[in-house]
This record gives C-alpha cells, sequence and structure tokens, in this order.
C-alpha cells in the first residue's frame, strides 16, 4: 500500500519561510500527480500545488510567486518550499498522491504563521 508521510511544518512569523516534505513508500507509477492541500479551521480543504511526473506544476492564486512545489522522482518525494508566508496560510497542510484513479493523502502537518 501506499504511504505518505509529511514533514517540516511548525511555526513561523509572518513573512518567514518553510519547508514541507513528503515522503512515499509503496509502489508508484507513472504517470501520476503529487501535491499539497490545506484546510484551515471551519474552511473546505483547498488544493494548494501539484506537480506531475513530468514536472508540470499549477498553484492556487494565493500563493503563487510566493511557493514553489518540487519533486525527486528517484526518492518519490515532493516539496513545498514556502516563503512570505503569511498568517492566512495558516493550515494543516496534507500531502496528496494521485494515481491509477486514486488519491492517497498523508497525516498531514500544522504550518502556523504568527503575526
Amino acid at each position: 500500500q501506499v504511504q505518505l508521510v509529511e514533514s517540516g511544518g511548525g511555526l513561523v512569523q509572518a513573512g518567514g519561510s518553510l519547508r514541507l516534505s513528503c515522503a512515499t513508500s509503496g509502489t508508484i507509477f507513472s504517470p501520476n500527480v503529487m501535491g499539497w492541500h490545506r484546510q484551515a479551521p471551519g474552511k473546505e480543504r483547498e488544493l494548494v500545488a501539484q506537480i506531475t511526473n513530468r514536472g508540470s506544476s499549477n498553484y492556487a492564486d494565493s500563493v503563487k510567486g510566493r511557493f514553489t512545489i518540487s519533486r525527486d522522482n528517484a526518492k518519490n518525494t515532493v516539496y513545498l518550499q514556502m516563503s512570505s508566508l503569511k498568517p492566512e496560510d495558516t493550515a494543516v497542510y496534507y500531502c496528496e498522491l494521485f494515481q491509477r484513479g486514486y488519491t492517497y493523502w498523508g497525516q498531514g502537518t500544522q504550518v502556523t504563521v504568527s503575526s
């Protein structure tokens, strides 16, 4: 089975930066999409960024220009470099893998941005 494990969350001041990592285990097929979603209290889970195995990426408008998603296909690991963080970025961030018609999720990691 596929398992996703996030790391790198924590507390950071507004304007700061943070890098999230998501390591995978199990069989990863191609094509696939990996990415990050987030969920703030009282709000729906929303897409933050996604990247395909070919390197094509897309971002939510709210993070475009501040966040960068990348992946290491040899390690089957995806990263999210977050810069110029804002209090509204505070949320639980979830790693995702979409392959063969199924979406797999990590357990989430808390990101808190203080003002």
